[in-house]
């Protein structure tokens, strides 16, 4: 039987695969590749190879990658230049010899060095590598091999360390304080948190600084009489007033002393002393000893209130959200300390252990002890800022010491004057007009209600009226209180009524609630965060002098001309104070 092998007809077929020869008599349905490559003409082997382009090679029409086996392309092939003829050459020899010349990426397109190729001849398919981030274009490896499995390949590239905080895009720059040291929504609860605990503690020394100066009106007329220094009133007026003098004193040492013992010490510490320094003034005033000790005791507690409210209104001033708000809080606690002391002292001076009411005294000093204690735990501002997420107070730009740069600036004078006779003012009204209402309008044992009045309108004053200082301006609205106040102040002179001047009491106390709180944000707005702590402990030192200056000069003319002349001298000094904020106001910038 004749078999046609080339061309196969249906006996043949049928024989072929009877016999299982089919498949050895067919003809390979892929020729052979041959080793040239027909290309374009317009590329010469003058021409440098660097310049090829993907589109000068039409890899895809002239070469079956499935044809395509290892070793097909030799390491060593180059280029014979006498096989060239015009339409087509061997391949060069920068698409399968090693070179040491740095390769473009075109040029890396079309390598295919053989020991990244696997001896696979039947596999068609090409698989792409993943490239590594900073690493692309920094090797020579192929783009892609002819593999199933990934070819782990090791390569020496160094890479420069990406710090935290930038951007792996080198041409996005973000800044260091953005989206990475955003605090998450835990911690800004955690900060919140912290920062009410903090203000509450300031808080509760202010409210102690009030409970204090609303004790001495209501017992100023039972310590006359037991000390016998009010036989002779041309004497007792003057000499009871040294508790005030004394009292001032000590407010004068501490606020000067402030500065040098939050540097050495610092905030923590320092609350800490001056609570303690009151503590100690109530176990003194508890017994009822003599009278010397007492006025030394007074000038013990004004020591430890000038460091407590020195830096308490440094603190609460260097916040940087709601500072005005934060103050007005403050400063009622302590009204709020001196409207319930006189309704305490009250009671208490009509017993004959007047002195017990010392004793409630005594037991929140010690608990103010502790809270400043356990909240502050003797740390410094900075690092109790810190706790509540905010930023640490500034540093000084000058080399001078803190007190030469306290006392060149003239405003910061201007500010201690106000405050001299603004706190004089508020402690002669709640101090002797309980005397007055007495001894003037024929008030029983309950006028010292009246001081009690006066100090509650402080606190809601100071709360109250914050909106009103916000939509008026609080330079303007200091103005409009010491105007009325004024006004009120002189109706208590001249109008002969125990109900009339009782309301105008309070009121009184309304308007004059916000000055100070006023007067402190003031301060914070002109002066530098690094001068603001020790700014205020003067001030307020300064400004406690006025409660030792003025009720003692009410004391000495009501010695020579009765207690009704303490009236023109509170309308007087009034109006003194409100030229004094005009200096103060025109200061409206930073002072640096």
């Amino acid at each position: 039987m004749d078999l046609d092998i080339a061309h196969p007809g249906p006996m043949s077929c049928w024989f072929l695969l009877s016999h299982g020869l089919y498949w050895q008599y067919l003809p390979t349905p892929f020729p052979p590749l041959p080793m040239t490559v027909p290309l374009p003409s317009r590329i010469s082997l003058e021409q440098d190879v660097s310049e090829a382009k993907d589109s000068d090679i039409d890899v895809k029409a002239h070469l079956d990658a499935s044809q395509l086996k290892a070793g097909a392309i030799p390491e060593d092939a180059v280029v014979d230049e006498s096989a060239v003829d015009g339409g087509a050459y061997e391949l060069p020899s920068f698409l399968s010899a090693p070179s040491t010349r740095v390769r473009r990426r075109s040029e890396l397109a079309f390598a295919r060095p053989s020991k990244f190729v696997e001896d696979r001849a039947d596999k068609g398919a090409f698989e792409l590598p993943m490239l590594v981030a900073g690493q692309a274009g920094s090797s020579s490896v192929a783009p892609y091999v002819t593999s199933e499995e990934p070819i782990v390949m090791k390569i020496d590239v160094e890479t420069p360390a990406v710090s935290s905080g930038t951007t792996p895009v080198p041409s996005l720059h973000y800044s260091e304080d953005a989206a990475l040291n955003q605090p998450s929504a835990a911690q800004r609860a955690k900060y919140r948190r912290f920062g009410r605990i903090h203000f509450f503690a300031c808080c509760w020394c202010f409210f102690l600084e009030g409970w204090n100066d609303g004790t001495t009106g209501p017992l100023l007329p039972v310590i006359q009489r037991h000390y016998n220094v009010g036989h002779a009133v041309s004497v007792g007026f003057a000499v009871v007033s040294l508790i005030f003098v004394l009292n001032c004193i000590g407010f004068v040492i501490g606020a000067f002393l402030n500065v040098h013992l939050n540097d050495k010490f610092g905030f923590g510490k320092v609350m800490v002393l001056g609570s303690v320094c009151q503590l100690a003034t109530y176990a003194i005033l508890a017994p009822a000893g003599p009278f010397p000790l007492m006025i030394i005791a007074y000038g013990l507690a004004g020591f430890g209130m000038a460091l407590q409210n020195a830096c308490a209104n440094g603190f609460v001033g260097s916040l940087d959200k709601g500072t005005a708000t934060k103050l007005g809080f403050l400063h009622g606690s302590y009204g709020l300390g001196a409207f319930v002391a006189p309704l305490a002292a009250t009671h208490f001076a009509q017993m004959r252990h007047w002195s017990y009411h010392f004793l409630i005294s005594l037991g929140l000093a010690v608990s103010n002890t502790v809270v400043l204690s356990a909240v502050f735990k003797f740390r410094t501002q900075d690092e109790i800022m810190a706790e509540a997420g905010h930023a640490p107070g500034e540093l000084s730009k000058v080399s001078e010491s803190k007190y030469r740069q306290i006392m060149g600036i003239k405003v910061v004078h201007y500010l201690a004057l106000f405050a001299l006779i603004y706190i004089g003012v508020e402690v002669t009204l709640g101090g002797w007009i309980v005397t007055f209402i007495i001894q003037e309008r024929q008030g029983g044992a309950n006028a010292g209600y009246i001081s009690s009045g006066f100090f509650g309108g402080i606190t809601v004053g100071r709360i109250g009226l914050i909106w009103l200082n916000r939509w008026i301006g609080e330079r303007t609205a200091l103005f409009l209180y010491a105007l009325i106040a004024i006004g009120l102040e002189v109706t208590v002179w001249v109008v002969p009524s125990l109900i009339e001047n009782a309301v105008a009491v309070s009121v009184i106390g309304v308007l004059m609630g916000p000055m100070y709180p006023i007067l402190v944000n003031h301060t914070k707005s002109i002066l530098p965060g690094w001068l603001l702590t020790g700014s205020v402990g003067w001030i307020t030192g300064i400004g406690q002098a006025g409660s030792a200056v003025l009720p003692f000069v009410a004391g000495v003319l009501a010695s020579k001309f009765g207690i009704s002349s303490m009236q023109p001298l509170v309308v007087s000094m009034m109006g003194a104070m409100t030229v004094v904020w005009i200096l103060v106001s025109r200061v409206q910038r930073r002072i640096d």
